[in-house]
């Protein structure tokens, strides 16, 4: 019952530890006590895009016309059948997850984990058995779920929160969404492409908040369009649920109002797991609900360590696995360089999507920067046009005088493929002239990129 490693949780943050310690010759063990793969591969982000997809197939087929198909007389749906294959792309991928733990010889241990003093934790599993579990190193990875506020209790019926909306086992006609960030504006493109009445409704002046406003304004005019109805600078003061469906009390900024729907899907952010797994005992420092680390995320007391969304870094899978890997890295003794948290890659799965790295313009002027901005539309795409949507742009933000990459937004189909082009090169300090006299493949859409870039400098052609 020794081991090198002890992970505790098997999302993309503790499985990808898991693997890599185990590589770098750690004798490992991971506890969950749910499913492998955790909230983002059973009830986050895979099982959405599944959803996302199935409503972009359906959308395809009622515009064929556009392509000079034959009509597709009355196109439709099981919304049940939509469901069970997102919940079979899910078990796939946990299945998956299984088998790389066997591939690795990573010992699995399901069961309900709380962290003791001096390196030690112990495991209930589901019939109650209590057992003792001993490690050098010991991980902390439990992930995050739906945050409740006081006036929205999830009932987990009328009121849900996302892993609900995953499974509903009927589709509602209506849908207020509380939130517009990723989980909340995906789900609201999803319901709304199957064709359930969606209102959002948002505290700050911008969906989508966290984006550059110039990305946002876009991103809320295609929804609209789409028929989405959208309130900003508004937030719900209460829910009635005592008849059929909710009654909402949102407060605007001409005064209060009533929105109707069968059902409020809460979307204001996550909460992290750090209640109950037996931090205070053990000594481990909190703050505002998330353990400290260091920049190799050493907790304050010696052996335990914490990455994933329990720490104050960004909530996304991919940042979870990579402080995985430079945790054990560092464990092992290996040379590794701290993350660069200016550098992550932030993408929403709507329609059309959005995917963004560093600074935005706003941000880069407030820190001063002299800067050069250069925006390419899609309408100038020939492969966007090709395709049949020419809805987005690229918008690239460079530093004036070194050239610097500072920023780059885009907005449009597929743009969540082609951030890690900056991402990559932001990493190897690429300037805007760099990229400018890097050839890019044509006709693709990746060359917005090159286009965009050349607009900063004022030597952009198709536009």
């Amino acid at each position: 019952m020794n081991y090198d490693i002890i992970v505790i949780g098997s999302g993309p943050g503790g499985y990808v530890t898991a693997i890599r310690a185990s590589q770098l010759g750690f004798k490992t063990a991971i506890i969950e006590k749910e499913n492998l793969g955790g909230i983002c591969l059973n009830w986050g982000c895979i099982p959405t895009k599944a959803l996302l997809k199935s409503a972009h197939v359906f959308n395809y087929l009622k515009h064929a016309e556009d392509y000079g198909l034959n009509k597709v007389d009355n196109p439709g749906f099981d919304f049940t059948k939509v469901i069970q294959r997102s919940r079979g792309v899910a078990s796939k991928m946990s299945s998956g997850i299984a088998f790389l733990m066997r591939k690795n010889k990573v010992d699995v241990i399901m069961g309900t984990a709380t962290v003791k003093a001096g390196k030690k934790v112990t495991v209930v599993d589901a019939e109650g058995k209590s057992t003792e579990y001993s490690g050098t190193n010991i991980i902390i990875a439990t992930g995050a779920r739906s945050r409740e506020l006081p006036n929205l209790p999830q009932d987990g019926k009328k009121v849900i929160g996302y892993r609900q909306a995953l499974s509903l086992p009927e589709q509602p006609k209506s849908m207020i969404v509380v939130g517009s960030g990723a989980i909340g504006i995906e789900f609201a493109d999803f319901y709304n492409s199957m064709g359930t009445k969606v209102t959002v409704v948002e505290f700050l002046p911008n969906i989508v908040p966290l984006e550059d406003e110039e990305v946002s304004k876009h991103v809320e005019k295609s929804l609209k369009k789409a028929g989405i109805e959208i309130m900003t600078n508004a937030s719900v003061e209460s829910v009635d649920t005592s008849g059929n469906g909710v009654k909402a009390s949102v407060k605007t900024a001409t005064g209060n109002i009533t929105l109707e729907a069968d059902i409020l899907l809460s979307a204001v952010g996550i909460a992290s797991n750090v209640e109950g797994i037996g931090l205070e005992a053990v000594g481990i420092k909190t703050e505002k609900g998330k353990v400290l680390v260091n920049e190799w995320y050493q907790t304050s007391v010696p052996g335990y360590y914490a990455i994933g969304d329990i720490i104050p870094t960004q909530a996304l899978a991919h940042v979870a696995s990579a402080e995985g890997i430079t945790c054990v890295e560092k464990i092992k003794g290996l040379h590794v360089e701290a993350i660069d948290y200016g550098n992550i890659p932030g993408c929403t799965y709507c329609h059309p999507e959005i995917a963004s790295v560093g600074l935005t313009e706003k941000q880069a002027k407030e820190k001063g920067y002299e800067i050069k901005v250069g925006k390419f539309p899609f309408s100038a795409s020939g492969k966007a046009t090709a395709n049949g949507d020419v809805d987005g742009f690229i918008k690239v933000i460079f530093d004036a005088k070194y050239g610097e990459w500072l920023g780059c937004h885009m907005v449009g189909d597929g743009v969540t493929d082609m951030i890690a082009e900056a991402v990559v090169a932001r990493r190897l300090e690429t300037t805007g002239h760099d990229i400018i006299k890097s050839i890019h493949p044509h006709p693709t859409l990746s060359e917005s990129i090159m286009e965009a870039a050349a607009a900063a400098y004022g030597e952009v052609i198709h536009i």
